[in-house]
């Protein structure tokens, strides 16, 4: 398709700040690197802010910056929406006039659905919504795309293609986003607390704190990266390391003790109502 093949070579961002950071990274962070793993040259990114105090990390990597959201428009035809989610509304408003039916518009602002970008811009407009996490700055992010109505497999594929240089990017219905909010955006701050109380508990039995965290870590590392790579469920995973009588069932039955499953799935699901909140303020 003419559309995905033009927005393949230009990338245009509106808005520069942090939530740009990880789609920035997907399209221009691989400017560097050689061969098949390049996604989007440089000179092919046009960024816009209001100020130059964001749009200093996109100028550092050589991209083309404007104050002017149109203009950004009128130079690329892939077009990622990364301003705060209160004023996308009113950017995606100024826009509308220069949108056309080739434009790929992807937003990255939490809680703004699709229907209310798709009221604000031109019938049949393509737009994708897109919720990364922070691991995204180690390209080992967790990411969820949602399309709207008038978007095709080929688009899909495209911005996946792009957000993969971050992590694993999966496609799901919109009422998961939120559901992501809490599993994953969330579920770092989760995540650490649990790695935090691991390393405390190895220093409690006298191991140094630097070297605790250290092997926490990369426990968490490790074993994230065989539940992905065996596709295994964890529960099987759990299983091959307890042994009748070992050291892991008995910390596991301390676990069970402290109620960490319930804990932690009672988390999740309270970060994900807190974001169904705040998307429908």
């Amino acid at each position: 398709m003419a559309a995905a093949g033009s927005a393949t070579r230009r990338v245009g961002f509106v808005g520069a700040g942090r939530m740009a950071g990880p789609s920035r990274r997907a399209s221009s962070e691989q400017v560097g690197r050689r061969g098949a793993g390049r996604k989007v040259e440089a000179q092919h990114i046009v960024a816009s802010a209001p100020t130059d105090r964001n749009l200093c990390h996109f100028q550092a990597l050589g991209c083309q910056t404007t104050h002017s959201n149109q203009e950004v428009l009128q130079s690329c035809l892939l077009v990622i929406f990364a301003t705060k989610p209160h004023i996308l509304p009113a950017v995606v408003a100024e826009v509308a006039p220069v949108v056309t039916a080739e434009h790929i518009l992807v937003s990255v602002a939490a809680g703004v659905s699709l229907s209310t970008l798709e009221e604000l811009l031109p019938p049949n407009t393509r737009v994708l919504r897109v919720l990364p996490n922070l691991p995204c700055v180690v390209q080992e992010g967790a990411i969820v795309m949602a399309r709207g109505r008038h978007v095709g497999s080929s688009e899909t594929k495209l911005l996946q293609h792009l957000l993969e240089a971050c992590g694993r990017c999966e496609e799901v219905p919109e009422a998961y986003v939120d559901i992501h909010t809490g599993l994953s955006g969330s579920g770092v701050a989760f995540v650490c607390a649990f790695s935090e109380a691991l390393a405390e508990g190895a220093v409690k039995m006298g191991m140094p704190s630097s070297l605790a965290h250290r092997i926490a870590a990369q426990t968490l590392l490790g074993t994230a990266k065989m539940l992905l790579h065996e596709g295994q469920h964890p529960a099987q995973l759990r299983s091959d390391v307890c042994t009748p009588g070992g050291t892991t069932i008995y910390g596991l039955h301390a676990l069970e003790q402290g109620g960490l499953r319930a804990a932690t799935m009672s988390a999740v699901e309270a970060a994900t109502c807190r974001a169904r909140e705040l998307s429908r303020k």
